[in-house]
């Protein structure tokens, strides 16, 4: 689409990165731009490609999964004119459109702008969108609400130098309580919140800071970094952390280039060690979170003020007189709607099969909620929605509206609200169908099972392969695709995992894998450990204490025989959802770390870099205009290592290859005033990391930025001088990516 229009109301640095996406989607059409580059570029914009050619997820970015209803419609109407009309929430309170034409993408970019929704770093080697509890806010157990701070760390780190070319993505969730909703213990960071007492013997907010969580292949839980840390702290702590992680992390091995891995190398204490290090650089030594965060605090108190509450048999009441089945509405009451803390006011949770709504159900609900509800809707980490500010006489009438759109289905967060990934469905990675099991095994407690939707304590996840998208390892029962040889033919299969989620007493676990059966027996297994929980837990004993109890062993043999292949029928080679035969069929993930291999793209990076560190130094915002002169360093020193196929990995060990290739090469004098005290470092490895050893003053500033512009023309002239030397052409190669 080439005749883009973005409206005023679109940001400046957001229109830039409009444009900038279909100049580098022209640029990759005509050859200019390299693939694998482009790939790389892309991501790091919420275009993702899909399991079929020639199209493109696009995700959503949606912090702590708040949207208003006139956002929501343009989500909708979004699908509608880009996508397939569907709009699917993520695990990450993110709504992901499907079947995007990838020269659509910009406009589309520009017509959520426009409602004030982002895609920029939704995907790629960045932070991702940020979570949070869904019922933050209106939260009965909550010490106070989290959305400021998570909205905080969203925009300080949005655009932000330090996450823009990580190893590998980086999670961070929020939690309102201790009964952790926001699943703080496997992410990156997870934040618990907390009241504690500061120096001065006051009460202040703070939180339980978790680092190193993760799941995929090798899931790990986080370790506490602090018991209590001041909501002040919270931030200056997490842009610390980011800058090891960004200089010492894994960026070749793709399997190896989690924060988790990183401090499994390092141990907290030499991780806290090198965080502390960083403290002198980074941009604030505090950062203080604003109580009211969109300026909405005084309108709430006059209009969300106290009012009476209503008992289950005052609503029952009303809802006999316009209510056909009383029974379904008494169960969608008790599993779907609570009071908040805020008295008299009610919330109301909606169950999302497979996290999918149509754009017209979308406009639909949008109506709900400006009639009946505040313009806060937020996507919840199971993939459904959370409506706040209720009024309690309200809940059978918005019962009503709800009911015509299909959005009343018991069980809210219950054992019958699976969550799942898409699958086959669009997902490169994917193996099996997590839709079509999903589908299946909720249908099978809907019938054998109905008393699931009341159950809170087991969460059943699904992930089409075992990267966990679908948060299978965090579950009480989990399933994730796989596949089983049975001579020279190849079944689909369900990985099962037990004992994850949360034990009885609170704490995060990670499941066990226990047995691979194949897919079309997932609803014989699912049975199976139903009965025997039922039939053997003692009176009051959570599920995972059962598992605990009974070993992992125990649940081996119980299931082993669903998992003989002896009795293969023809139809277990056929996935749920598919007639065809299986055969495995996976594509190259999109969320891999991509190194560019061509010299003339690195140094094209590496002069963005500097432009950018220009203009952050002009805007006076001079911890930013380091960084991005850091970036410089790092992207024209792997840029000129390429060239004698030196292995890069680590910014260190770049920074070391660098020096031991070219360091006699690139020769500068160090101003006395930045000299380290180290005697033995040399002029390059002395500028690179003197990067976290002085405050980022403007003065530094000055100094780092115009040396980072020496040494980007020292690898330009160095790779002109190569070129020179082999025969081939300079100047088309040194001129792309010249500063304007």
């Amino acid at each position: 689409m080439n005749n883009l229009v973005i409206s005023d109301k679109v940001s400046s640095v957001a229109k830039r990165d409009i444009v900038d996406l279909q100049n580098k989607i022209n640029a990759f059409n005509t050859g200019e731009t390299p693939e694998e580059a482009f790939r790389k570029f892309r991501l790091t914009r919420g275009v993702y490609g899909q399991r079929q050619p020639g199209v493109q997820m696009i995700r959503i970015k949606l912090p702590y999964g708040r949207i208003t209803a006139d956002q929501l419609v343009r989500i909708a109407d979004t699908s509608d004119k880009f996508a397939t009309g569907n709009l699917h929430a993520t695990t990450r309170q993110d709504i992901q459109l499907h079947f995007v034409k990838l020269s659509d993408s910009p406009q589309l970019w520009a017509d959520l702008e426009d409602a004030g929704i982002t895609l920029k770093e939704a995907c790629g080697n960045t932070i991702r969108n940020v979570t949070a509890s869904s019922v933050a806010g209106i939260d009965p157990d909550e010490p106070f609400d989290v959305t400021p701070i998570t909205h905080s760390i969203f925009t300080y780190f949005l655009r932000n130098p330090i996450n823009q070319d990580m190893g590998r993505k980086f999670k961070i969730a929020v939690s309102s309580s201790e009964k952790d909703s926001a699943l703080a213990f496997i992410h990156d960071v997870g934040l618990i919140a907390k009241m504690g007492t500061n120096a001065a013997g006051e009460s202040v907010k703070g939180f339980k800071v978790l680092i190193g969580g993760g799941l995929g292949a090798q899931p790990f839980s986080a370790q506490t970094a602090f018991e209590f840390l001041e909501e002040k702290d919270v931030i200056p702590f997490i842009e610390a952390l980011l800058r090891v992680f960004d200089r010492y992390g894994e960026r070749v091995r793709r399997h190896k280039a989690r924060m988790k891995f990183l401090l499994n190398d390092l141990g907290l204490e030499g991780m806290m060690a090198k965080v502390e290090e960083e403290r002198t650089a980074v941009k604030n030594k505090v950062f203080q979170i604003p109580d009211d965060l969109f300026g909405t605090n005084e309108a709430e108190s006059i209009n969300h003020a106290p009012r009476p509450s209503l008992s289950e048999e005052e609503i029952l009441k009303i809802a006999s007189e316009s209510v056909s089945d009383i029974s379904e509405f008494t169960k969608w009451l008790k599993t779907n709607t609570f009071e908040q803390k805020q008295k008299g006011w009610y919330a109301v949770q909606l169950r999302v099969l497979l996290g999918d709504m149509s754009s017209d159900t979308a406009r639909s609900l949008a109506d709900i909620v400006r009639q009946y509800a505040a313009d806060d809707i937020r996507v919840t980490v199971n993939q459904g929605y959370i409506l706040r500010f209720i009024k309690g006489e309200d809940l059978v009438a918005i019962y009503n509206e709800l009911a015509k759109l299909g959005l009343v289905n018991p069980g809210f967060d219950s054992t019958m609200d699976i969550t799942t990934c898409p699958g086959t469905d669009t997902c490169n990675l994917a193996i099996t169908s997590s839709y079509g099991i999903t589908r299946v095994l909720e249908d099978v407690m809907k019938d054998e099972f109905p008393e699931m939707i009341y159950n809170q304590d087991i969460k059943i996840k699904i992930s089409g392969c075992m990267n966990g998208c679908g948060q299978h390892n965090a579950s009480n029962i989990g399933f994730h695709g796989s596949s089983i040889k049975n001579g020279k033919l190849v079944l689909p299969a369900l990985q099962v995992l037990l004992g994850g989620g949360f034990s009885g007493d609170g704490i995060g676990l990670i499941g066990d894998k226990v047995i691979k059966v194949p897919a079309k027996r997932g609803p014989e297994a699912l049975r199976t450990i139903f009965n025997d929980y039922e039939s053997n837990a003692y009176d009051g004993e959570y599920f995972n204490q059962y598992y605990t109890r009974q070993t992992k062993n125990y649940f081996f043999q119980l299931l082993k025989p669903i998992a003989d292949l002896s009795t293969i029928q023809e139809d277990d080679y056929r996935d749920w959802d598919h007639d065809e035969i299986f055969k495995t069929e996976i594509g190259v993930g999109e969320c891999a770390s991509v190194l560019v291999d061509l010299v003339a793209t690195t140094i094209t990076e590496g002069q963005e870099k500097l432009n950018l560190a220009k203009e952050n130094y002009e805007l006076k915002i001079w911890a930013d205009a380091i960084y991005h002169a850091y970036n410089v360093l790092i992207t024209g020193a792997k840029g000129l290592l390429m060239t004698k196929d030196v292995s890069t990995n680590t910014q260190y060990g770049i920074i070391n290859d660098f020096e031991s290739n070219f360091g006699k090469e690139f020769k500068y004098n160090i101003p006395a005033e930045y000299v380290l005290p180290d005697s033995e470092e040399t002029p390059f490895r002395s500028l690179a990391f003197s990067i976290n050893k002085f405050e980022p003053t403007e003065e530094f500033a000055t100094y780092f930025v115009n040396t980072a512009e020496d040494f980007l023309n020292f690898v330009r002239n160095t790779r002109g001088a190569q070129l020179m030397e082999t025969g081939e052409p300079v100047l088309q190669e040194l001129s792309f990516g010249k500063d304007s």
